[in-house]
């Protein structure tokens, strides 16, 4: 099995990490034929805070058929999120995600691009609901149904509202593509 991970310049490390190191549990200490990619517009992506990080993989090398899930932190559009996160051809892979019926798991804002991509439209979804819900309004604005709930899910599609839910939604996505009963071991190992 294999779950891409998209980095946007100015994506949250927590809400990366939390994709990996579930994953990363889950393979190492259960022994889930499970890895972890990492993609960007370029190999060198600067997250949020301007921490560098290396990508696997450039996007002109990502065919959806490859992989089971596309995994999607948010970011900070200070440091230039909005800038790769709505780029086309992300958006055309998202889309590709969602044509296939594969799992798409967005943590806050992580939902906006998928929302841009026309995949919500009609479609439960939340994204970050502070700061008088202006992000939700976004999503909203992309014909998405808004529910103001940590995490919905909607068919294929995870989305979740704050930095907070990164470790469920991460958590929901081993489950959906394992089971409850394969995603709990790895739950309780690492103290949730």
């Amino acid at each position: 099995m294999r779950i891409l991970v998209f980095l946007a310049k100015g994506f949250e490390m927590i809400e990366s990490s939390a994709f990996i190191d579930v994953m990363g549990w889950a393979k190492t200490d259960f022994n889930y034929n499970i890895d972890v990619i990492t993609c960007g517009l370029n190999h060198k992506v600067i997250s949020s805070f301007n921490v560098p990080v290396l990508a696997d993989k450039v996007i002109d090398e990502i065919s959806a058929d490859e992989y089971d899930a596309l995994a999607i932190p948010g970011g900070f559009e200070e440091f230039g999120f909005y800038e790769e996160a709505y780029n086309e051809k992300f958006l055309e892979l998202i889309r590709q995600f969602d044509l296939q019926n594969k799992w798409i798991a967005t943590i806050c804002v992580g939902a906006l691009p998928v929302g841009k991509s026309g995949v919500l439209n009609g479609r439960k979804a939340t994204t970050y609901h502070l700061n008088g819900a202006a992000r939700q309004k976004t999503l909203q604005q992309f014909g998405a149904i808004i529910e103001n709930s940590p995490i919905v899910t909607d068919n294929n599609i995870i989305t979740s509202y704050c930095p907070r839910t990164s470790y469920g939604v991460a958590l929901l996505l081993l489950e959906k593509l394992t089971s409850y009963e394969e995603m709990i071991p790895v739950k309780n190992a690492m103290g949730f």
